[in-house]
């Protein structure tokens, strides 16, 4: 190539996030080009991208390098944890001072800190870059939380607000903030997307064994909450998956997956962050807690002979109402969730001094991603009125919404105990909002009892210091 040809950015890794993106960013008019050491994806690569003239690839580093404008602008799609110091190891004895090197992969916050010092020490940048939307997303726009140098981010800002989703022709894309902000956001949009998902499928379990809905139904009901209030993605997507039937058996798809699912570690790193800086976050714990439960297939099973106890169906007199509290009991804990996730960057933005904007961040969401939904708008706009709200459940609007639900939420929680339908995910959001909006709590309790055992004394109300009792 020619040093007029040389490509704007480079892609480590081209298994389907890589890949995709990278053909994303060709389409937009950008030279690009990607790595593999398996030859067979970057021949296909090649081959998928022959019309446009605008995408090159190697097998080998020191090739790769060579297709590059100067300084170097280095994008890795590579598994999290040690894959990705694998892979900066590899490339560091062809960096030059200055070159830029992209995390986009979904690692761990706290290594990002750790690589970003590193490489720095260096003379190299280094970013920690969100990117949520899965295989379409990468390749027709996703949403993109980039985090760590401003200079650093402006060298890719074109490209990543070309390659980005648009609401109303806006970027789903922004700078964040500095040092590993943007896997930190990521990390608490995957937290969510873990409460949101349980929340779903709880209502999926209620109206399947509690009021008997076939697939059919199942499919209309939620392709009908998303053209209504609960308009996202992840209920379009609930959809669609209760139309689809497998090809070799003609039934339903759904009814053939094994009812496991695992957990690959964002959701665990959410709450575990959430316990470090000491904010709740329940409906995520909860969502993790019931993808380990899942996996506990044979206990369950015998436990379910030990426990017996048939679910009770409930009278078809009373699906209709059922139905509608469902739609807002859901629509009730989705909000409480995202307000979950909010809460814990606010405090990982003091914390961390991360400075992050809610508001940016909620509005880069409303596209692209998995979590994207009709009420992040309203989200984003409680945080635009007051920038510094610590939870938006305080949002005089949101709070509205929350008392206009409620009801509805405790009705569905209370049914679901009565029938024997497991709602843990409703049940403990239902929970977390009473204790939220509870003046008092019984925690004078618990301070009496450790102080009794332990000597840990206790706060007065009467009187300032701390106190202790020979009980």
């Amino acid at each position: 190539m020619t040093n007029i040809e040389l490509c704007d950015i480079g892609m480590i890794g081209l298994g389907v996030m890589g890949r995709n993106l990278l053909l994303n960013m060709a389409d937009h008019g950008f030279k690009v080009a990607g790595y593999d050491k398996d030859k067979s994806k970057v021949d296909s690569l090649l081959t998928d991208a022959k019309e446009q003239g605008k995408v090159f690839g190697a097998t080998t580093i020191l090739d790769f390098m060579k297709l590059l404008k100067k300084p170097h602008k280095l994008i890795m799609l590579v598994p999290a944890g040690a894959p990705v110091d694998s892979a900066i190891n590899e490339f560091i004895p062809y960096l030059e001072k200055g070159d830029l090197i992209i995390d986009a992969g979904n690692s761990h916050f706290k290594d990002t800190d750790i690589r970003t010092q590193r490489l720095s020490e260096q003379g190299f940048h280094f970013m920690g870059v969100g990117i949520s939307g899965g295989e379409e997303g990468a390749r027709h726009g996703p949403s993109i939380m980039p985090g760590g140098s401003l200079a650093a981010y402006d060298t890719v800002r074109s490209i990543f607000e070309a390659v980005a989703a648009k609401v109303n022709g806006a970027p789903c894309v922004a700078y964040l903030g500095r040092a590993s902000c943007g896997h930190y956001v990521k990390m608490v949009h995957n937290g969510i997307e873990y409460g949101i998902m349980q929340l779903i499928a709880e209502t999926y379990d209620f109206m399947k064994r509690a009021l008997g809905f076939n697939n059919q139904q199942l499919h209309d009901i939620y392709k009908k909450w998303n053209e209504e209030k609960l308009n996202s993605y992840l209920i379009e997507i609930t959809s669609l998956i209760f139309d689809k039937r497998d090809e070799d058996k003609n039934q339903f798809l759904i009814d053939e997956i094994v009812p496991i699912a695992k957990q690959n570690g964002t959701g665990m790193w959410t709450s575990q962050s959430a316990m470090e800086l000491q904010i709740p976050v329940p409906t995520i714990d909860l969502a993790v807690a019931m993808r380990d439960l899942s996996v506990l297939a044979k206990q369950r099973e015998a436990a379910s002979m030990l426990y017996s106890r048939p679910i009770k169906i409930i009278d078809s007199t009373e699906h209709a109402d059922f139905l509608n509290h469902l739609q807002d009991a859901l629509f009730n804990a989705m909000l409480v969730v995202y307000a979950q996730g909010m809460a814990l960057l606010a405090s990982a933005s003091q914390k961390y001094a991360y400075q992050l904007d809610l508001s940016t961040i909620a509005n880069i969401w409303r596209g692209g991603c998995i979590i994207r939904a009709e009420l992040l708008n309203e989200i984003a706009a409680a945080f635009h009125l007051m920038r510094e709200l610590p939870n938006c459940l305080l949002n005089p609007n949101l709070s509205k919404k929350v008392m206009a639900t409620q009801e509805s939420l405790r009705k569905i929680v209370a049914k679901a105990a009565e029938v024997g339908i497991p709602t843990p995910a409703l049940m403990v959001t239902l929970s977390y909002l009473d204790a939220y909006r509870s003046a008092w709590l019984p925690a004078n309790l618990i301070q009496a009892q450790r102080d009794y055992f332990g000597a840990h004394t206790y706060e007065r109300i009467d009187a300032k210091g701390t106190f202790h009792t020979k009980w």
